[in-house]
């Protein structure tokens, strides 16, 4: 392998503090391994450092600096990845010390979502997220502003002179930064109001989101029950951008499903609400789809995580949420699903690679549907023919018998078309339409 494409080697530090356990650390050592290698990182070494608080000058202490720089230049090391987050002073003396570039946990999942962005609201959204935590951790040496925050027309950065001779360089890129974070926000406004328009073309079709660990197998399980392709790879945050597909369900039912980014545990405050606008789609669907690789042994915090960020996000404790073990098909499930059956007894269990287990999801999801719907009888006179067309758009003909005059129709659809269907009939020229609706029965055909 050339130098050109050999991966960047790091060694990965790992800290026991006070109330921390020797196994937690080694396990957020084990995940850090795989963000690192999935940011292109090789790693080289690994060291677990215990002491009761941090140090302010370093993080770890002194002795340890000593023994990691070391390290560095016996393993040929490119960087050192911390698996906390650093201070800037940190940071700065860690790689003084160490003469290589020094990662904090938070910088190195930035750095993975920028390089997993495809969207424009994607990349806006690293973007935002990014420069909300260089801000604080600019210094007098930094020079390559204009990689960072992406130039303008011609390739000219902002405005980059100074005001007055009294304004230092560090004062400059400040002021860059926080004007291309005020654009962003804007952008991120605009786009955040094409989906509110968005769903709102889709408003009345009942809407399930993915959520669920990074790696889970939630892409793999959208790819079944959506026919789709897309993007899957056994690395951790392999999809960023949300998509969302038409799927059907057993006894004619259909719903809108929305893969959506992985969460992680430490997922960082700023993180989450720089995704705000692609994680809108949990807030407004109807239910939760919640995917948990029962063959991990940390499922269980993974779990806790999970709902941890959705509570953060202000998710709505009463929304409905089917939880789905996923990966049934490893060897490594035989020993998590009898714990994870304890807490969950009414979870799906499946493996979205196999495809054991589908059936019985596919039936759940569409008993969800069934809780939303009502049954509607209306007679149409024949003229009505795009009211009919609505009619089987929004719902599923049961019956139908024909008169002379009337098409007899017993329709099943959601409440809340339902609802606007009667306040469409009966608004306007009342002697008109009323005779057009026999009965809605708003009764839910699974009860709720």
């Amino acid at each position: 392998m050339s130098d050109r494409v050999r991966l960047r080697r790091g060694i990965l530090v790992g800290v026991k503090l006070r109330g921390r356990t020797r196994g937690e650390v080694e396990e957020f050592l084990e995940e850090l391994d795989r963000l690192a290698d999935t940011a292109g990182f090789k790693t080289v070494g690994r060291v677990i450092h215990s002491r009761p608080s941090p140090d302010p000058a370093y993080f770890i202490g002194r002795g340890k600096v000593k023994e990691i720089a070391e390290m560095v230049k016996e393993l040929k090391a490119d960087a050192v990845i911390f698996d906390d987050d650093l201070s800037p002073a940190q940071t700065r003396n860690l790689e003084e010390a160490f003469g290589v570039e020094v990662i904090d946990r938070t910088t190195l999942i930035l750095d993975i979502f920028a390089q997993r962005a495809r969207s424009s609201e994607a990349k806006i959204e690293v973007e935002l997220a990014r420069l909300q935590y260089m801000m604080p951790r600019l210094v007098r040496r930094w020079t390559h502003l204009s990689r960072i925050v992406g130039a303008g027309p011609g390739g000219r950065v902002g405005t980059v002179g100074a005001r007055g001779p009294g304004e230092t360089q560090l004062q400059i890129d400040r002021r860059i930064i926080r004007s291309r974070i005020t654009q962003l926000k804007r952008e991120l406004k605009e786009i955040e109001r094409h989906r509110r328009i968005q769903r709102g073309s889709r408003e009345g079709m009942f809407s399930a989101a993915l959520v669920g660990y990074t790696n889970a197998g939630k892409s793999t399980l959208f790819n079944r029950l959506a026919h789709e392709n897309l993007f899957t790879e056994d690395k951790l945050f392999a999809t960023l951008d949300p998509t969302t597909r038409l799927i059907y369900l057993p006894g004619n039912r259909k719903m809108l499903l929305t893969d959506t980014v992985g969460f992680i545990r430490k997922l960082p405050h700023h993180l989450v609400a720089s995704f705000k606008a692609t994680l809108e789609e949990v807030l407004e669907a109807d239910l939760l789809i919640h995917v948990v690789d029962a063959s991990h042994p940390g499922a269980p915090k993974q779990i806790e995580a999970v709902n941890e960020v959705l509570e953060e996000l202000g998710v709505d404790e009463g929304k409905p949420v089917l939880m789905v073990f996923n990966k049934i098909d490893k060897e490594e499930a035989a020993s998590v699903l009898p714990l994870l059956r304890i807490d969950y007894p009414d979870a799906v269990e499946i493996s979205a690679l196999t495809g054991e287990g589908l059936e019985e999801l596919k039936e759940r999801l569409a008993a969800e549907v069934a809780k939303t719907e009502v049954i509607v009888n209306l007679k149409l006179p024949y003229a009505e023919g795009e009211l009919l067309k609505k009619i089987q758009r929004d719902g599923f003909i049961v019956e139908s018998h024909y008169t002379e005059k009337f098409i007899l129709l017993k329709v099943r659809m959601p409440r809340r078309e339902a609802l606007k269907l009667r306040k469409f009939l009966f608004k306007g020229d009342v002697d008109v339409r009323r005779d057009l609706v026999e009965h809605i029965q708003i009764e839910a055909e699974g009860g709720r």
